[in-house]
C-alpha cells in the first residue's frame, strides 16, 4: 500500500478500537472478534451500532461508508465470515447526497491565474489547468522529469506517486512551458541572505546561489534530501484558498462546509471536459491519466499532433501566442482559398478549349459529310452519261 494509504487505514481501524472500548463494555479487538466466533455477538449487530454511532458523532456520509467497509474487512480478514447480501440487508448505511461540481470556464480559469501574487502558486495552478494532474501528481515532479526544450515540452510522472500505478508522460503547452521556465530561474536566483554571527554577535550580509539539482522537486522550497509532496500540498492548498477568497470565489458546498466549491481538483475537470468537447474523448482518457480504453492505442508522433490541435484551448494568459497562431491559421486559409481559386480558373480553361475542341470537330464532320456527298452526286452523273 502508499504509506498514505496505510496511515489512513490505521486512523479508520483506531476509531473503530475506540468504539468497541466505548459501546462493547470495554471490550478489547482481540475480544470482540473471540465473542463473534463463538457466536455471542451477531457481526452485523456490531456493524449496525457502529455505523449509528459515527453517524451520531457527526461524520459525512462518505468517511462513515468508508469506515464500516473498513470494519468489516477487518473482520473478514479475522475469519468472520460476513455474507455480502446480508450485509445489504442487515447494516442499512445513508446514502450519499451527489451534488453538481461547479464547471470552470476557460476564463474562470484565466481570472485565478490572473490572481495568483505568487509565481509559484501561479504555476502549480496553470500546470493543473493545461495538464489535468491530479494535486500531488504535480508535486512530485523533479527537475529531471521536465523536458521543456522539446516541441511540445514534456514531463514525465513516475509511477509511484499515480493513482493508477503507472508511468506516463504528458505533453506541455508552450505558455506553461515558460511558466516552469520562469519560475524555476526565480527558485535559483541568486538572493541576498542575512544572519548574526554568534561570535561577534553582527548582522552579516552576503548573496547566496541555492544549489540545483536534478533530483530536486520543482515546487519544494526547501533544499532537503527527500521533501514530502503532501507537505508541499497542504502549504499550496492554503495559499489557493486564500486567493479564492480575495477573489469572492471562496464559496462553500451546500451541506458541506468543510469543502470548497472550486478546488485544485476542478482543474483536473476542466481539462476532462475541454478536450472531450473539441471530439478528443479517447484522447483526453489518456491525457489526464485514467486508464481508457485497452482498444485505444496511438504512436507518440500521433499523440503529439492531437496535443497541437487542442494547445490553443488550453492556453490562457499568452493572447500573442494565440493571436499568431490565428494569424498563420488565417494565412493558411487565404493560400487555400487562392490555390482553389487558381484551380477553378484553369478548369475554366480546361472546359473552354474542350468546348472548342467539340465546335471544330462537329465543324468537321459537317464538311465532310458535305465532301462525301458532293463526291457520291458527281459518280452518280458519271454512270447516267
Amino acid at each position: 500500500m502508499n504509506i498514505s494509504t496505510a496511515n489512513e487505514y490505521l486512523a479508520r481501524l483506531n476509531n473503530f478500537k475506540i468504539f468497541i472500548a466505548k459501546e462493547c463494555d470495554g471490550l478489547t479487538v482481540d475480544g470482540l472478534v473471540a465473542r463473534i466466533k463463538e457466536g455471542s455477538l451477531d457481526p452485523y449487530d456490531v456493524l449496525s451500532e457502529y455505523s449509528a454511532y459515527l453517524l451520531s458523532n457527526g461524520n459525512s456520509i462518505p468517511t462513515l461508508k468508508q469506515r464500516v467497509v473498513t470494519a468489516r474487512n477487518f473482520l473478514e480478514y479475522f475469519d468472520v465470515d460476513i455474507s455480502p447480501r446480508k450485509f445489504k440487508l442487515k447494516v442499512r448505511l445513508p446514502k450519499i447526497v451527489r451534488r453538481d461540481k461547479e464547471a470552470l470556464s476557460k476564463a474562470d480559469v484565466a481570472d485565478i491565474l490572473n490572481a495568483c501574487s505568487y509565481i509559484r502558486l501561479k504555476t502549480y495552478v496553470m500546470l493543473l489547468a493545461t495538464t489535468g494532474m491530479r494535486a500531488v501528481e504535480a508535486l512530485s515532479i523533479r527537475i529531471k522529469d521536465l523536458n521543456l526544450d522539446y516541441s511540445p515540452a514534456t514531463l514525465f510522472v513516475r509511477g509511484e506517486y499515480t493513482k493508477t500505478r503507472v508511468d506516463r508522460t504528458i505533453f506541455l503547452t508552450q505558455e506553461v512551458a515558460l511558466q516552469l521556465k520562469s519560475w524555476l530561474d526565480y527558485k535559483y536566483r541568486t538572493r541576498r541572505v542575512c544572519y548574526k554571527d554568534e561570535q561577534s554577535k553582527k548582522i552579516i550580509t552576503e548573496y547566496r546561489t541555492p544549489n540545483r539539482h536534478d533530483v530536486d522537486l520543482i515546487f519544494s522550497l526547501y533544499q532537503k534530501e527527500s521533501p514530502n509532496p503532501r507537505w508541499i500540498y497542504f502549504d499550496l492548498v492554503r495559499s489557493f484558498a486564500k486567493t479564492l477568497d480575495r477573489m469572492g470565489k471562496g464559496a462553500r458546498e451546500d451541506g458541506n462546509e468543510r469543502r470548497r466549491q472550486i478546488t485544485l481538483h476542478s482543474f483536473r475537470r476542466f481539462v476532462k471536459t475541454t478536450i472531450s468537447d473539441l471530439g478528443y474523448s479517447d484522447y483526453s482518457e489518456y491525457f489526464i491519466g485514467h486508464s481508457g480504453s485497452t482498444y485505444w492505442r496511438k504512436k507518440d508522433a500521433e499523440k503529439a499532433e492531437i496535443f497541437k490541435k487542442i494547445e490553443p484551448y488550453l492556453t490562457f494568459l499568452n493572447v500573442h501566442q494565440l493571436e499568431r497562431q490565428g494569424a498563420d491559421i488565417q494565412t493558411k486559409v487565404e493560400e487555400l482559398e487562392e490555390l482553389n481559386q487558381s484551380l477553378r480558373q484553369r478548369d475554366k480553361v480546361k472546359d473552354d478549349a474542350i468546348t472548342h475542341l467539340s465546335d471544330q470537330l462537329v465543324a468537321l464532320s459537317v464538311r465532310l459529310q458535305d465532301i462525301e456527298r458532293r463526291q457520291g452526286s458527281g459518280l452518280t452523273a458519271g454512270i447516267t452519261a
